[in-house]
């Protein structure tokens, strides 16, 4: 059964950085390498939004609202797809989701919240 784990969220002042992180520790490495993964973010009131995807195909992509400040990556040995998020703002509160998609197969993780005070 396919397990997505997310942790990293919390409170942080304007100007700092947090670090999510997803976790697939029921996938095997071969599905891993191959899915599309992204972090997606909504804020209350708003419509979910694309912050970052990584594809084994095109790479990495940013909003450009965070372009130049958050970093996604992966790291296929342990099963799992970071975002790394520096200089935020407030912004960019709101709760954060991963989401994989392997071979029209998608599924969403849980959501953390990430909360920026200005």
């Amino acid at each position: 059964q396919l397990r997505l784990v997310e942790s990293g969220g919390g409170l942080v002042q304007a100007g700092g950085s947090l670090r999510l992180s997803c976790a697939f520790p029921t996938t095997i490495l071969s599905t891993f390498s191959g899915m599309d993964m992204a972090w997606y973010r909504q804020a209350p009131g708003k419509d979910r939004e694309l912050v970052a995807a990584i594809t084994p195909d095109r790479g990495t992509d940013y909003a450009d609202s965070v372009k130049g400040r958050f970093t996604i990556s992966k790291d296929n040995r342990k099963r799992t797809m970071y975002l790394q998020m520096d200089s935020l703002l407030a912004e960019d509160t709101a709760v954060y989701y991963c989401y994989r998609n392997f071979r029209g197969q998608t599924n969403w993780g849980q959501g953390t919240q990430v909360t920026v005070s200005s």
